[in-house]
Formats: C-alpha cells, sequence, structure tokens
C-alpha cells in the first residue's frame, strides 16, 4: 500500500495537472474559436494560469515531500520509483525559473502567435522578427536558470525528448541523409510518376464525413474528444478531453484526410493514457518523438498502405462519385503516395518529409550556437530548402513563416518529426512480427488489434522509460534509421520501381 507521503504527492502532482490542462484548453480556443479582438484579454488569461500553475508547481511542501520519498526509496515499488522521479526533474526545473519570468514568457507566447498569424498571412517576416528574437533570449535565459547555459538548444531538446543531445540527433540525421537522399533522386528520376491535378473539387462537407468516419474507425472516441478547423492543424488535450484541429481545401482533400489521421494518432496516444494517472509518470507521454511516432505510425504505415484504401477507397468513391469517376485505383494510389518535393512540410510526402525536418534542425542549432541571426533566417532558409528540397520560396510564407513552432517558443521540437518516424518504423515491423495478419485486418476495416498492441507496449509505458530505453524494450533494437529506410524501400522503392 503506498504511504501517505506518496498519497500526498500524487495528488498534488494531479492538481497542477488540472491546472495546465485549463492552460491547453484556452491555447486551443485561441487558434479556433477566438475572436480576433480578444487576443490581448486572451494573453492576460493564460500568464495568469502559468503564475497559478508555476505556483503549485514549485510548492515546498512538494520538495519536502519528494526529499522524504528519495529518502525511503528502497520501500517503493518501480511505478512508485518512476513518479517520484519524473516529479523531482520537474520540480527541480519550476523551482529554478523565477515567477516573472514565467508570466513574461507566457505572454509573449500569446502575443507571438497572433504576430505569426497576421506575418505569414502578408509574408512579411520582418514584423515577427522581434518576437522571435525575444522568444530566443527568453529560450537562453530559461537554459541558464537550470544551469544549461552552455548547452542552450540540448536543453530545449531534452525538455522534448528526455535524455536526447543535438550531438546524438545530429548522428542518426547524418546517417538517415546518406541513405535517403540518393533514394530521393532515384524515385524523382523514375519515369514512374503520380499523376497531377486528378483530385479537385471535392466540397468540404464531404471531406467531413469521410474523415470523421476514417478516424473514429482507427479508434478516436469522440466521446472524449473533438474535431477542428485551425491554421495549422494539431492536437492537444489529455485523455479525458482530447482536442484535434485540421484545415480543409476542396482542391487537396488529401491534405485534410492525413493531417487529420496524424492529428488522431497524437489523440489516440492521449486517449490511451490513464486519466486516473495524468500528472504522474505512469499517465504522461514519454516525449514528443514518441508522440510523433504514434501519429507517423497512423498516418504512413497504416493510411497510405494498400490494405487501409482497400477497405475505405469504396467509400472515398461513394461520397465522391463525380471527382473520382475518372480516377482508377492504381492512380488514387499513387497520388496517395505521391513523392513530389513540395516547398511546405506538412504538405510533405513521407520520403522528402525528413528532409524538412533535417533543415529546421540545422537552422535551430545555428540560431543556438550565435552563427546565425534571427532576422538572415530567410536567407538561410532559402539556401537551405534549395540545398536539401531543390526548390526555392519565392516568399516568407512558403519558407520560414510556414510553422507555429517558434511562435509558442518550441525549439528543439522538429527533431521529434523525424525521430518518430525512425520510432515508428520500428514499431511497425516489431507489430507486424507479433500480430500475424495484419494488414488483412486493415482491408476489413478493423484497426483494434494495432491499437491494442500500441495501448499495451506504447500507451501504458507512460514515461517509466525515455525515447532510447522505450525504442529498445518495445522493438529489440536501438533507436535508428535502418528500419525507417527499409520500409521507404519496401513501399515507395517498389512503386517507383528504383
Amino acid at each position: 500500500m503506498s504511504s501517505p507521503a506518496y498519497a500526498e504527492l500524487v495528488a498534488r502532482l494531479q492538481r497542477t495537472h488540472l491546472l495546465a490542462t485549463v492552460s491547453d484548453l484556452l491555447g486551443w480556443d485561441e487558434q479556433v474559436n477566438l475572436p480576433p479582438a480578444s487576443a490581448e484579454h486572451r494573453a492576460r488569461q493564460l500568464t495568469l494560469l502559468a503564475e497559478l500553475g508555476h505556483a503549485a508547481g514549485s510548492e515546498a511542501r512538494l520538495g519536502e515531500l519528494l526529499g522524504e520519498l528519495e529518502a525511503g526509496a528502497s520501500g517503493q515499488t518501480p511505478d512508485e520509483r518512476a513518479v517520484v522521479r519524473q516529479a523531482r526533474r520537474d520540480y527541480d526545473r519550476v523551482t529554478k525559473l523565477p515567477a516573472d519570468f514565467v508570466r513574461e514568457k507566457a505572454a509573449l507566447t500569446s502575443h507571438a502567435y497572433h504576430a505569426w498569424a497576421a506575418a505569414r498571412a502578408k509574408s512579411d517576416f520582418a514584423s515577427y522578427v522581434p518576437f522571435l528574437e525575444k522568444h530566443l533570449v527568453l529560450a537562453k535565459r530559461e537554459a541558464a536558470y537550470l544551469g544549461r547555459s552552455a548547452a542552450p538548444y540540448d536543453y530545449y531538446i531534452d525538455q522534448n525528448d528526455p535524455g536526447l543531445t543535438a550531438g546524438v540527433i545530429g548522428g542518426l540525421f547524418d546517417e538517415l541523409k546518406r541513405g535517403l537522399v540518393p533514394f530521393v533522386r532515384a524515385i524523382l528520376a523514375s519515369p514512374v510518376k503520380p499523376p497531377a491535378g486528378v483530385l479537385r473539387g471535392f466540397p468540404v462537407e464531404g471531406q467531413r464525413v469521410f474523415l470523421r468516419e476514417v478516424t473514429e474507425r482507427l479508434g478516436f472516441d469522440y466521446q472524449r474528444g473533438r474535431l477542428d478547423v485551425a491554421l495549422h492543424p494539431f492536437c492537444s488535450g489529455t485523455a479525458a478531453d482530447t482536442r484535434m484541429t485540421t484545415r480543409f481545401n476542396v482542391d487537396e482533400p488529401l491534405d485534410a484526410l492525413f493531417s487529420s489521421i496524424h492529428e488522431t494518432g497524437h489523440g489516440l496516444y492521449e486517449q490511451g493514457l490513464s486519466p486516473a494517472l495524468g500528472g504522474t509518470a505512469l499517465g504522461m507521454h514519454a516525449g514528443m518523438a514518441v508522440h510523433e511516432s504514434q501519429s507517423r505510425l497512423w498516418e504512413n504505415q497504416v493510411a497510405r498502405g494498400r490494405a487501409f484504401w482497400r477497405n475505405f477507397e469504396p467509400r472515398f468513391r461513394e461520397i465522391f462519385p463525380t471527382q473520382t469517376a475518372g480516377v482508377t485505383a492504381d492512380q488514387l494510389y499513387l497520388a496517395i503516395n505521391a513523392v513530389v518535393p513540395t516547398l511546405i512540410r506538412v504538405d510533405a510526402d513521407e520520403v522528402t518529409y525528413n528532409l524538412h525536418i533535417i533543415l529546421r534542425f540545422e537552422l535551430e542549432k545555428k540560431l543556438f550556437a550565435g552563427e546565425l541571426a534571427v532576422r538572415d533566417l530567410p536567407e538561410a532558409w532559402r539556401a537551405a530548402s534549395c540545398e536539401l528540397l531543390g526548390l526555392e520560396p519565392a516568399n516568407d510564407a512558403e519558407g520560414v513563416l510556414q510553422d507555429v513552432h517558434w511562435s509558442g517558443g518550441a525549439f528543439g521540437y522538429f527533431p521529434s518529426y523525424c525521430l518518430g518516424n525512425m520510432m515508428a518504423a520500428q514499431l511497425w515491423y516489431a507489430a507486424l512480427a507479433a500480430l500475424p495478419g495484419l494488414e488483412d485486418d486493415f482491408a476489413r476495416g478493423d484497426f483494434s488489434r494495432l491499437l491494442g498492441w500500441l495501448r499495451t507496449h506504447v500507451h501504458a509505458e507512460g514515461r517509466r522509460h525515455d525515447l532510447l530505453a522505450l525504442v529498445r524494450k518495445v522493438t529489440g533494437e536501438p533507436l535508428s534509421p535502418h528500419a525507417l529506410m527499409r520500409y521507404l524501400r519496401e513501399r515507395y522503392g517498389t512503386l517507383y520501381r528504383v
């Protein structure tokens, strides 16, 4: 039976977690429903909640409880030790951040989001520069408060994916580039070309119906979540209240579909965590790369596969009979798996997507090292885009302003996407080995065995393990790009005959 000190610790952690969920909900509303003239009021609300959350998370009583529990660790279960270990990590961080710093950062995050949205609409990076410069200053200050002033970028990477550093990620990305770049070139040189312009004029209401049916079939519980529209697709919330967003374009129906499936992967992970254990390591996701592994697995390995479309293609054609009348099954499948370099990350195919992440990772490293000034980002972005993607942005909206992440000070997040792709591929092969006939399930519209396997081996683990340990535990192999390159070659090498 748990000690009174442990029970009190969990109760206090959960109270702090509840405050954070209120802040998350206001953040979701800010991007989905907030009236344009209400931005300043929302900034004040979020600042107040950040202040209250900081106060709750830095209470002296938490430190007393942690000290007592750490002294008696020998009498605790492994799960209790995991909770105490994560609580100590969080407590040390929050107590080292001054309250006025927390308020300043929360206010900047809200203001910077609206500045980014306005700058993106006008393709005007110059108007956004002061906000991003301030975020970078605050990011380095935060790292310094935590004793990481010598390696501020590593601090942010560790916040997203505990245990990782820029050096480790750089080694993985360099290895991936060695195999990926020539593979992309071979595909682009292939005589097999995806059909252009065959999917046009898909009414938004029909898209809504189809993606709701798909995401529900995958397992998303709409009694505990919802899907809305935002400028940039995202997922937030908890197992008890999971919020997803997408965006629609009548001439790009696959954009809304696959962004929704991607966010559903995030949502399924959140809904697979225990609401009763929220705020503790047992009910907390293992890091952003693990989170991205869930979204990318459902979006790519599952939803871009032939088995998935054997089930859903008839319904797709039923909802859009006119739009699909002249499109063969092979053309549709090739359009779904089109490898065509694009300037926009969220529109990228899964083969070239990783190059978008490497671009952002390398720019972030230079920003934190002082080798690149914020005002020079557009030119650096253009040069990197030409080098890695063979494409040059015509304006800032197509380049440096396309992503929302930096407006929230979310540095060190972008690498998680590519790391998640690596983990997703390793999970895919592990699931295929553990669940014979899995793709036959998909062809019947049954995704329950895969979801159940992920619930057991990933979701139920919470944050007992970091990314590297969890990958090894579930797949028996260290994290590497090998499985990702194997998967890409098996699917796209066959499709494009390279």
